[in-house]
């Protein structure tokens, strides 16, 4: 008789769900929620398919948990490419151009969070207030960027800090979508509407 096989270890488990993690990024990505498959993220994974349902239970789940690690990538990758800069204007100016960067490099897996987000009417039936919490990570950052900014004058907004943010957000969100979803590739689009948001936020182009 074979001998039964060990447990993973903790740090095993983790390198497995990270892997579906990824593996389900990748493949709503590529093919959108309904068309993707708890099967098929085993498969892209190499795992099993009854490891997939023991870390998350269902597609639904799957999918809310790639898009809330998606969104600590990007807060990741912004925080660890931010320079000290003397303004909130300049920061925020900083944020908008890394989160557009990240979407550029991250293509294969970005669209993702796309379809998971609060903006997105995709599948309606969805937990969208449980995937809406963890974008809120994303607001309150861009909100004390824009409080910074306004207390050191450099945005001259009299706007309510929170809904300034999620315009901020919103039309990050509208661009990285104009981009991804309807196929606007020009390479300028993304410095246009980092400065159509810095204008909008009150910079001043003195600072």
């Amino acid at each position: 008789m074979s001998a039964s096989r060990m447990p993973d270890s903790p740090m095993e488990g983790t390198a497995r769900k990270r892997a579906i993690i990824r593996a389900a990024q990748r493949l709503f990505a590529r093919h959108g929620y309904a068309r993707t498959t708890i099967r098929m993220i085993s498969r892209e994974a190499q795992v099993a398919f009854g490891l997939v349902a023991h870390h998350f239970g269902n597609k639904e789940n799957v999918f809310l948990a790639a898009g809330a690690a998606l969104i600590d990538e990007v807060l990741a990758f912004i925080r660890a490419r931010s320079p000290e800069v003397a303004t909130g204007a300049k920061a925020l100016e900083c944020f908008v151009g890394l989160y557009f960067t990240f979407t550029q490099e991250h293509r294969d897996i970005f669209p993702t969070l796309i379809r998971c987000s609060p903006f997105s009417d995709d599948n309606p039936g969805l937990d969208r207030q449980r995937i809406g919490r963890k974008f809120q990570e994303l607001i309150a950052e861009i909100e004390s960027l824009v409080r910074r900014g306004q207390a050191d004058g450099s945005l001259m907004v009299d706007a309510d800090p929170h809904a300034m943010a999620l315009f901020v957000y919103a039309a990050m969100v509208g661009a990285v979508r104009t981009v991804f979803l309807a196929g606007f590739a020009d390479a300028t689009f993304f410095d246009a509407a980092r400065s159509f948001i810095l204008r909008a936020a009150g910079a001043r182009e003195d600072i």
